[in-house]
């Protein structure tokens, strides 16, 4: 039962109470299944339980102490949850029935006094996470998904994020290693968009307007993190994209820590405390957006289901991306995860066809150079990797700036593969 759905303690009571007829009538079963359904512990529902047997069905406050009844806890929910606002409504004139308005402190303690006993606030949110057919095929324009399916290769040099001002770098020159987290190895190094890239920007984009889990796999260094970053950074600028970085076989306070991280969420205050971290996560993953989790591998079943039970919410608004060399095998031994995985995605290595045409726009070191020795290369070190490639065009960028008019040639090439070793 989603969060919203759940039941308020005068529900349950008196429920369990419909089932009271004598000893044992109220099974622990029963007190469980009402503790799911109302969001507690099995402890508090027995609490109620007892408290109701003696004639209190709702929670009583101190002598000098302010209680919310149902009514005002109906208004709370109205304004969203809004203690000040609803202060304001019990302070305005001509309220009706009349009442000895308490202060502003005095109102908080009693909600938090209440929340902390176990009742549970029911926010509206009218049509929430409902996704009419005529918006998604707009979404899906909007993500420009027709024209995925051209495979034209399209030069993207633009950094994901920002750099900082005052380094005096320009995004040619930039020595930075990397674009939006991916290692390029040379300065000039260039995100190319090939074919097999406007793949994944097409399942990255269909799976974002769907809301749904996708799935982004193939083998180590064939450039899966990049195709995704590249169809992040293609995203219109309003989808809200979350990015989590895990550890290796991470327990559930670790995976509810990364993902309160990648949300920005109070990692410090929440992360020891389940319950409120499982709400603000449910809470926030109703804006429309996606959470790219990278080398999804790592993931343990236990920490998979727990994705699962997240996205399971009936108010969840945003997309989940998987991605990882060997992804799709963990993922299949998560059953429940696995079959609610909307798209499968294998990306596969760099076309050899338009190999030297790829290269040459990766990097400018690869104008001019011979195909053949581009094959010769790819056949007997780099074999369509993308990684390996980008390490090649390291060595071969060194190597042509020892003197002047260095010549890109097969001697040349045969050098900047040797220094990979035997492992490239």
């Amino acid at each position: 039962m989603g969060v919203d759905g759940r039941l308020a303690r005068g529900v349950v009571v008196r429920r369990l109470l419909a089932v009271d007829l004598g000893p044992g009538s109220v099974s622990s079963l029963h007190v469980r299944v009402m503790a799911e359904a109302a969001g507690v512990t099995v402890r508090t529902v027995w609490k109620w339980l007892a408290e109701a047997r003696e004639g209190r069905l709702e929670p009583v406050g101190r002598q000098d102490g302010f209680v919310l009844d149902d009514g005002l806890w109906a208004v709370l929910a109205e304004v969203g949850g809004n203690v000040a606002a609803l202060h304001r409504r019990l302070t305005a004139e001509g309220s009706s029935p009349p009442r000895d308005v308490p202060s502003l402190g005095t109102v908080q303690r009693a909600v938090k006094r209440d929340v902390q006993e176990g009742r549970v606030l029911e926010v509206a949110s009218v049509g929430r996470g409902r996704v009419e057919v005529s918006r998604y095929d707009r979404v899906l324009a909007e993500l420009r998904l027709e024209r995925a399916g051209e495979g034209l290769p399209v030069v993207d040099a633009a950094p994901a994020a920002p750099r900082e001002p005052g380094t005096g770098q320009d995004g040619e020159e930039n020595t930075g290693p990397s674009r939006g987290g991916v290692r390029l190895f040379v300065p000039g190094g260039r995100v190319v968009s090939t074919a097999g890239v406007a793949g994944v920007v097409e399942v990255v984009g269909h799976t974002v307007a769907a809301r749904g889990i996708g799935c982004v796999f193939g083998e180590p260094g064939v450039g899966k993190t990049v195709a995704v970053q590249q169809a992040l950074h293609l995203l219109p600028s309003r989808v809200l994209v979350w990015r989590a970085v895990v550890g290796v076989k991470p327990g559930l306070p670790q995976m509810r820590a990364s993902l309160l991280d990648a949300l920005g969420l109070a990692v410090g205050s929440l992360s020891h405390r389940a319950q409120s971290a499982d709400r603000a996560l449910v809470e926030t993953l109703r804006r429309p957006g996606v959470v790219f989790l990278d080398d999804a591998q790592r993931l343990s079943p236990p920490s998979l289901d727990y994705l699962r039970l997240l996205w399971d919410e009936p108010g969840t608004a945003a997309a989940l991306l998987l991605c990882g060399a060997g992804a799709e095998r963990v993922i299949a031994r998560a059953p429940a995860l696995r079959s609610r995985v909307l798209t499968w995605h294998q990306v596969p290595g760099l076309d050899q066809e338009r190999l030297t045409e790829t290269l040459a726009m990766f990097h400018g070191v690869w104008e001019g150079v011979d195909p053949a020795d581009v094959g010769w290369a790819d056949a007997t070190v780099a074999r369509g990797n993308f990684r390996t490639w980008a390490k090649i065009t390291s060595h071969v960028y060194a190597l042509s700036k020892r003197g002047r008019d260095v010549h890109v040639d097969r001697g040349l090439i045969e050098q900047a593969c040797a220094r990979l070793g035997p492992y490239p």
